[in-house]
């Protein structure tokens, strides 16, 4: 008996030796496009006086192994975490509120604008599913889109504040993804102009 379970090891191996290079590198699962270490103990001295932010998420940073760009910011719908690439293995973790079945996207674009207390006109779109909906707010607290704006390309969608904190976290909006305003003005301040914004479904 084994005997019989040495040849077919062996016989295994053969076949899996015999195989053109392409086949075998299929075989193989992709590796990730990034990898989160978020040990408390590996990362307790890179938070030391990093502020957490007042949110239901604490901001802090986190391994964050990559060959994205310092700089980039990486949403991760599932995990409803936005990350803000700083080099050195490392990211800024930030939690948010996500799209709703049916509004969730994904895709690369550039932050193409950046507004402090932004009005709010919503879109045509969102008025055939809202008519209560003012046609239009001018930023302020009670405005949904918080303290800060970074908008998204050509799209309609943005990282914006919110005053709705307990949202963060959730599966609420219409696509756009929103943040306690204190961690939407801490990342305001780090993000520029042009940064690239990776959105994974």
């Amino acid at each position: 008996m084994k005997r019989l379970f040495s040849l077919f090891f062996a016989a295994a191996a053969l076949i899996t030796l015999a195989l053109p290079a392409e086949a075998r590198m299929r075989q193989q699962p992709p590796a990730p496009e990034a990898q989160v270490h978020d040990s408390p103990f590996a990362n307790f001295f890179s938070n030391l006086g990093t502020p957490s932010g007042s949110g239901p998420v604490p901001r802090m940073v986190v391994g964050f192994e990559s060959n994205y760009a310092p700089g980039t910011i990486v949403v991760n719908t599932a995990e409803r975490r936005l990350y803000l690439v700083q080099g050195n293995g490392q990211a800024l973790r930030y939690g948010i509120g996500v799209g709703r079945d049916g509004f969730r996207w994904g895709g690369v674009h550039r932050v193409t604008a950046k507004k402090e207390w932004p009005s709010w006109t919503p879109p045509s779109q969102m008025l055939a599913r809202r008519p209560d909906l003012p046609r239009h707010m001018e930023g302020g607290p009670d405005n949904p889109l918080g303290a800060r704006a970074m908008y998204l390309g050509s799209t309609l969608y943005r990282i914006h504040g919110s005053n709705e904190p307990e949202t963060i976290g959730q599966a609420v909006s219409s696509g756009c993804f929103r943040m306690v305003n204190d961690d939407v003005i801490d990342l305001y301040n780090r993000v520029q102009v042009g940064a690239t914004v990776i959105v994974k479904n």
